[in-house]
């Protein structure tokens, strides 16, 4: 009898346990950024959470939290590190703080092209950079793709001399301090948010940025020059702590991984689009006029802030120069 009642307990154990299991709430992977939905990081992260729902329902949600709803990228990556938000992803320049080799993509003329980030990014390098903050508790997943950067300015930019007392807005980056200190101008370390205001009232005389940025941002209307430059990039790094990533059983990480693997790639061709048909949409306006340097004449912005590569190669590695270097074809 008592063996009967011992097996009836450890049964009615086993089924309550079953049951917790079953009634499980879900994992909420909270995801925060800082742009709008329509934007390619947007709808990339609307597309991440899409996928995860059809790949895991009832075992793994996401949130999207857009336009810096919980954080900004200044605040984001603390924020994660204390398991209030889950995903993220800063533009690149956002991570000095825990690694000082993720400053290559800051560099001047080192890619030629997005085809050269994405094969600098998908090499050995680039896939041991999202593993550089691993020591810090920050895990990269991936790269997420804005595009090149071009120079805007209240004059025409065509040479480095022509840059030379100008002020500049730039992302708080000390190698972008370096890149315009090279042609004897004044970087300016400003929000992003505050950069229409600062053109618009003249207080500083130009920025660096992507054409999706430069037209959804309307710094066109407040800058008679776009010099087409490509002279850097701006991407982001779609990013993890280490303790939830590890947290995550290995069968639901694969998943959620294949998922946010697809929805980048789906977010970097709206990417290039984009800044295609942005280009253009700025081109038919006739608010601001778009300089085309000639090859000399880009050789002479080459030649002026190439030495800001050397002055980080230290802190880079000179290895990963070379390799992306080595990914210009």
């Amino acid at each position: 009898m008592l063996l009967n009642k011992k097996l009836i307990g450890l049964a009615t154990g086993i089924l309550c346990s079953l049951s917790a299991v079953a009634h499980a709430e879900p994992i909420e992977i909270k995801f925060s950024h800082v742009v709008a939905e329509n934007t390619p990081k947007g709808k990339m992260a609307i597309k991440f959470k899409e996928l995860v729902a059809e790949k895991l329902p009832g075992k793994v949600t996401v949130s999207v939290f857009p336009n810096s709803q919980l954080f900004g990228d200044n605040k984001v990556l603390e924020a994660m590190q204390l398991g209030d938000v889950q995903m993220a992803a800063p533009s690149l320049s956002k991570f000095k703080k825990y690694t000082k080799k993720l400053q290559i993509f800051d560099l001047p003329f080192l890619f030629e092209d997005m085809a050269s980030v994405e094969r600098f990014q998908k090499g050995a390098v680039g896939i041991r950079l999202l593993r550089s903050m691993e020591r810090k508790g920050l895990i990269g997943l991936g790269y997420l793709h804005n595009g090149m950067k071009q120079l805007s300015a209240s004059a025409p930019l065509r040479v480095p001399s022509d840059a030379k007392g100008k002020k500049f807005r730039i992302m708080s980056s000390d190698v972008l301090a370096a890149q315009f200190q090279a042609v004897d101008a004044m970087p300016v370390k400003k929000p992003f948010s505050e950069v229409f205001t600062l053109l618009q009232t003249k207080a500083i005389d130009g920025q660096e940025n992507t054409w999706s940025n430069i037209y959804s941002k309307k710094f066109f209307e407040v800058q008679e020059y776009i010099t087409e430059s490509n002279h850097g990039v701006l991407d982001y790094m779609v990013v993890t702590s280490k303790s939830f990533w590890d947290s995550l059983p290995k069968a639901l990480r694969t998943e959620v991984k294949s998922a946010l693997d697809e929805a980048i790639a789906y977010g970097n061709d709206i990417a290039a689009k984009k800044a295609e048909q942005d280009k253009q949409l700025i081109i038919d306006s006739k608010r601001s006029q778009i300089i085309n340097i000639s090859p000399e004449q880009r050789q002479q912005w080459v030649n002026a802030m190439k030495p800001v590569w050397k002055r980080f190669e230290r802190k880079i590695g000179k290895d990963y120069l070379e390799a992306a270097v080595s990914s210009n074809q």
